[in-house]
């Protein structure tokens, strides 16, 4: 009995000492990002700007995989299955951990339990996009459209911050259009560029593209405040959706349980990656406000967003299905 309690005991202290070796010595192979939404997306590209200095900083590789599907329920539950060990990160948005327990009845995960937050990325601004051959140069006239054609328009969404701004609009002006959801933002893009979808509510990243070439027409932004990289656009609390605020937030994220020193270490290294000029400027290209976080602030933060989504989904009398 002395002997077996002894290799229980050695054994033990082995498998212990193996995982603060693990922790410690973190990373020592290729770390993932899982990215919610597909190819092109805003939250690809951030990923995109990030791998690269990330690989540097930690002399690893950093690759990134995009997951699209199901609002990014898919990428959060790959990630919250993944072993904790720091090698499997999600590139969390308000779309898995804000939106998606209050759209859907059939999340796999608990939003605060199963993950274990990193840092902040940043915030993407939305602006309400639409075709322009459509006879619609502002909200105000959107909503006279589309009463005097009903069933006329239709909104694309690509992620939850659409489908929650689409419906937040239309119970707001009283109007009713067809909404059509992707998987991602890029897809739906393309056919508002074809004329086969009117608009939605779409990032800088995917749509500045677009309207600096004129192929699509900005109405309005979803945030209070303008934004100085589209100064001359006017928010939709200013064209009249009074109280219209739509943060659609980025922020990286661990499995339950990753070690709390590997946390650390990536939060140390990302850190002046995020918050770094040449970074910022990169940033500051594809429309995105980037700014880095501690755990807690980022933690803290997503639990006011749970709540503050909660909210805006019922606000907009939408229907979990």
């Amino acid at each position: 009995m002395n002997r077996l309690c002894l290799v229980a005991t050695a054994a033990a202290a082995l498998l212990f000492g193996h995982a603060v070796f693990a922790a410690t010595d973190y990373p020592t192979r290729t770390i993932t990002f899982i990215n919610p939404f597909g190819p092109g997306s805003g939250s690809d590209t951030v990923c995109r700007i990030l791998a690269d200095p990330l690989s540097a900083a930690l002399h690893q590789p950093v690759v990134v995989e995009d997951h699209p599907g199901a609002d990014g329920m898919l990428s959060a539950f790959y990630v919250h299955r993944a072993a904790p060990d720091g090698y499997t990160l999600l590139m969390a948005t308000n779309s898995p951990l804000s939106a998606d327990p209050f759209l859907h009845k059939n999340v796999q995960y608990d939003v605060v339990k199963d993950f274990v937050p990193i840092t902040r990325v940043g915030s993407f601004t939305l602006m309400l996009v639409i075709n322009p051959k459509l006879p619609i140069h502002s909200v105000k006239e959107l909503v006279a459209y589309a009463k005097a054609n009903p069933n006329k328009l239709s909104i694309a969404s690509g992620n939850t911050a659409g489908i929650v701004a689409g419906d937040t609009l239309e119970h707001w002006a009283g109007i009713k259009m067809l909404n059509v959801p992707y998987k991602s933002t890029p897809p739906a893009l393309d056919d508002i560029l074809g004329g086969r979808v009117s608009m939605m509510f779409a990032d800088f990243t995917t749509a500045m593209p677009h309207i600096k070439a004129g192929t699509l027409r900005a109405l309005a932004l979803s945030r209070i405040k303008r934004s100085a990289l589209y100064p001359e656009l006017p928010t939709m609390d200013e064209a009249g959706v009074k109280g219209f605020n739509l943060d659609a937030w980025a922020g990286l994220v661990a499995p339950t349980g990753t070690p709390p020193d590997v946390i650390a270490k990536l939060n140390k290294a990302l850190r002046p990656i995020i918050d770094s000029p040449a970074v910022q400027a990169k940033f500051k290209i594809i429309g995105f406000d980037g700014f880095s976080s501690t755990p807690k602030e980022l933690g803290d933060y997503i639990k006011t967003e749970l709540a503050d989504w909660k909210k805006m989904v019922q606000d907009a009398n939408i229907t979990q299905d």
